[in-house]
């Protein structure tokens, strides 16, 4: 017996001598750093001087009022101007912008957003994506794929493509009909939608633009325990690299074992599989909030009524969502949500503020799902859908069938308009959704809009005038100025009224022509244009409005919006008021002021203070 122990010893000497250079390549040294005034920064985003596999973006602190970040290997440094604790991001540098306005395109490659990878996925709201081919190479019968136009710049022909919803970038592999492998692959970021000249390449793009990164949970707590995170490509799922601790112990205890008697293998065993103290928290949490509004479920019952998650009618950042049927037939949208760091009772909290409400235009949650990491809600089934899928998309190529009539576009409006009001004034405490926009609102069979999706909601009393926060919650393009910048004002129920703006007018901003007269402009931004013609009184060019009736509603969905969208909170209306405005009469309305929002001649406090022009990097946990 102890000749046998002498050789296991042996054997597990030499296995930690031949592993332990690989190992060291995945035990890394990678502390949170501090910045300047920016403050301490962590994964995703890297010192330079760190190892490689610390981050997917190098940070340059060498000069404190000059910070930089390296978006890709070998990439130009972009100037930070700001950075949050959450890894919210402003950027504004004019390198870009300067060299496309000057017609020189040799190193366009260097100012590239990231590629999407396997550890991280990355999405903007506008971008520029194009193919840059060598004359001299180009074969000359290259067709146009649709949705793509053309320019020359220098000795370079170029295939762009622009994006001006919120998507995720892409790789080369997306795009068919082009020369790959004669033509380097770009992604840009691009201005706000401006009303500029699709056919005018060197006006697209801007100084100030914003990301967002989705990292995988997984990879968040390997490198939290100074681990790296890879991907397994056959089985297409995470892990983090073992340790040479972990690896070692490992070998032990298959040793102890091999070595010890049965009775301790079984204690061992029962050990493990003892619950962590994590879910029994949960579970007394849970006994002390006492009964909940919604059936819990367990999770084998949640795949019983998804059918083992086999129809997946939705793919979001928190998670993925199935159609399923209780035992009443009654069908349900099953939200499965992305595993979370935090302990769990954010999320019974949710369940047991949201489960109590009681709205035709707030989904109905029916019950909920938590056992350790796996967490669901179940939600009453919409038909229809998000309000998403019925907005004009880009270029105007939204099937017409999609479309909908703006008496039903006004009613949905209104429909939202009360739904947020009794978030806002008809519960017991006031619940902020923080996140209004066409993707969380649901339609039903008669196309009844109700509010969805709750993750980032905060609830606080109903005297509660200002809420403080950690950092900025929120969606590109209609977070509310405040949100972001303190000094704009106080975050509260009106930060929820500028999102709302924000959406009506994307409604209504969907249906404007593509020729209404302002291809010669390179500063037209859509709430400005639209603003001055209800300013002067003037037609508003928009498809399909049959008759006066219409007319009207549009009109009065409009002056709501620019109501809504002040960049001072004490000027946005409450939902009452915007009720109010929407069911009163157009002629009892005033013309608001002229919002300020994105303009490349505004400074930067003024630009950023929109919401649009910002860069924000936010890793999901």
């Amino acid at each position: 017996m102890a000749s046998v122990s002498i050789l296991f010893m042996l054997i597990l000497t030499h296995l930690l001598l031949l592993n332990s250079a690989e190992e060291q390549r995945y035990n890394l040294s990678c502390e949170p750093f501090v910045c300047g005034k920016l403050g301490e920064i962590r994964f995703p985003y890297k010192e330079k001087s760190q190892h490689g596999n610390c981050g997917l973006y190098n940070i340059d602190c060498s000069e404190p009022s000059y910070t930089k970040i390296q978006l890709k290997e070998g990439g130009y440094w972009y100037n930070i101007v700001y950075i949050s604790q959450t890894g919210l991001i402003f950027i504004n540098d004019t390198k870009l912008h300067t060299q496309v306005e000057s017609r020189r395109c040799e190193s366009l490659e260097s100012f590239g957003l990231p590629s999407p990878s396997k550890i991280a996925t990355v999405s903007t709201q506008n971008t520029v994506s194009l193919f840059k081919c060598n004359l001299r190479l180009l074969d000359e019968n290259i067709g146009l794929p649709r949705d793509f136009y053309n320019t020359t710049c220098g000795d370079y022909s170029i295939y762009y493509h622009i994006t001006t919803t919120t998507n995720r970038l892409l790789d080369n592999s997306s795009f068919q009909g082009l020369p790959h492998y004669q033509c380097s692959f770009i992604q840009l970021p691009g201005s706000y939608y401006t009303g500029k000249s699709i056919n005018n390449f060197f006006s697209l793009f801007t100084d100030k633009f914003h990301l967002q990164v989705h990292v995988n949970y997984v990879c968040i707590q390997c490198h939290k325990q100074g681990h790296q995170c890879l991907f397994h490509d056959e089985q297409q799922s995470y892990y983090c690299a073992p340790s040479g601790s972990a690896s070692a112990g490992s070998i032990l205890v298959v040793i102890f074992c091999c070595l010890m008697r049965k009775s301790l293998a079984y204690k061992f065993i029962y050990l493990w599989k003892k619950p962590n103290q994590a879910h029994q928290n949960v579970e007394a949490f849970l006994r002390k909030l006492g009964p909940l509004p919604v059936r819990r479920y367990s999770y084998s019952e949640v795949k019983k009524m998804t059918n083992c998650f086999t129809n997946k009618i939705a793919q979001g950042g928190q998670g993925r969502v199935f159609k399923g049927k209780l035992q009443n037939s009654q069908l349900v949208a099953v939200k499965v949500l992305n595993q979370s760091k935090d302990n769990g009772e954010e999320f019974i909290n949710e369940v047991a503020t949201i489960g109590r409400t009681s709205h035709v235009n707030v989904v109905s949650l029916l019950g909920f799902c938590f056992e350790g990491p796996k967490r669901a809600l179940i939600y009453e089934f919409m038909p229809n859908g998000s309000l998403e899928k019925f907005i004009l998309k880009e270029n105007g190529n939204q099937n017409d069938n999609h479309q909908l009539e703006w008496g039903t576009l006004y009613q949905i409006s209104l429909g939202i308009a009360r739904g947020l009001e009794y978030l806002h004034r008809g519960c017991n405490t006031r619940i902020l959704h923080f996140d209004i926009k066409p993707h969380n609102i649901l339609l039903d069979k008669d196309f009844a809009p109700k509010i969805s999706d709750f993750g980032l909601a905060k609830v606080c009393t109903r005297e509660e005038s200002i809420i403080s926060m950690l950092g900025p919650r929120g969606t590109i393009g209609y977070i509310a100025p405040e949100v972001i910048f303190r000094s704009v004002g106080g975050v509260s129920h009106k930060s929820d009224v500028y999102s709302y703006g924000m959406m009506v007018l994307e409604m209504v901003g969907g249906r404007k022509n593509d020729n209404v007269g302002v291809d010669n402009s390179s500063e037209i931004y859509f709430p400005h244009w639209i603003y001055k013609r209800i300013e002067l009184d003037e037609e508003l060019r928009l498809k399909r409005i049959t008759n006066v009736d219409e007319k009207t509603e549009v009109r009065k969905m409009i002056m709501v919006s620019l109501w809504c969208i002040q960049t001072d909170p004490s000027n946005r209306p409450t939902m009452s008021r915007v009720i109010e405005m929407l069911e009163g009469s157009l002629d009892s309305l005033e013309v608001p002021p002229k919002p300020y929002l994105s303009s490349h001649s505004r400074s930067l406090s003024t630009e950023s203070s929109s919401g649009f022009t910002s860069l924000q990097i936010i890793s999901t946990y």
